[in-house]
Formats: structure tokens, sequence, C-alpha cells
């Protein structure tokens, strides 16, 4: 088993607190069977576009989608209304907690729930997760 998990955050400790697809960065962990490390940070493109346009914009979803190519599993505090574009590419996980290390424990604890949501395609749901 081996996934690659985004993190989103703003500062590499902690996780954002806005959408996730707002954050400065990713910080992307590969996980295998017995453990996880830190294998890229990757900057999110800042949106281009008009200042009209609002959260749940499709080419926003695409932009921040671009950042995450190989990427398994999305995690952060919260997700905006690109919520089901992102489904189809990504398990997106709702981490109820602030660090990117507590984070980390809570894939690890759920990463069976997390597999079963990767196999579903395009029928994944999305995860609340707490530690």
């Amino acid at each position: 088993m081996e996934l690659l998990v985004a993190f989103g955050t703003d500062d590499g400790k902690n996780l954002n607190t806005d959408h996730v697809g707002m954050a400065k960065y990713f910080y992307v962990y590969k996980f295998s069977s017995d453990k996880e490390e830190l294998v890229e940070k990757r900057k999110n493109v800042e949106f281009k576009g008009d200042e009209s346009i609002k959260h749940g914009d499709p080419a926003k979803a695409r932009a921040t989608s671009s950042v995450l190519k190989g990427v398994d599993v999305i995690v952060g505090r919260k997700f905006g209304p690109n919520l089901p574009r992102i489904l189809k590419k990504f398990v997106c996980v709702v981490a109820r907690t602030d660090t990117i290390d507590s984070a980390i424990k809570i894939v690890r604890s759920n990463i069976e729930r997390i597999l079963e949501e990767k196999n579903k395609g395009e029928n994944r749901k999305h995860l609340v997760l707490k530690p």
C-alpha cells in the first residue's frame, strides 16, 4: 500500500484555516505500510482570475487539481463548494484538528476507510475524521 497525501497549509506546521484549495502550500507525504514521509512541498497556484469569481468556480478547481497531480488524498480543515468536482479525482478528508502532525495520525489510524473511498472512483464521498 502506498498513498500520496497532500495537507493544505500556510505555514508548514498547521492546516490552513480557509478552504483547503486556498492554502498557500501543499505538503505531500508518502504513506506506506509502516511509515509516512514528507516527499514534496508544492506551492499552490494563485488563481489569476477576475476578482468577482467566487468560491466554487470550476476554473479554481482545475487550477488546484493541477498542483495536486499524482496525489491520492487531500486533507484540510474544510472544503468549499468545489468539493463535488475535487472528489472525482481525490479522496477528500476533513480533519478535525489543527496541526499537520495530528492530521497525519488521523490519516494513519483511518487508512483502511480512506483506501475504501479511493477504490470507489468517482462515486467516492468525503470523510470527516477526528483524532
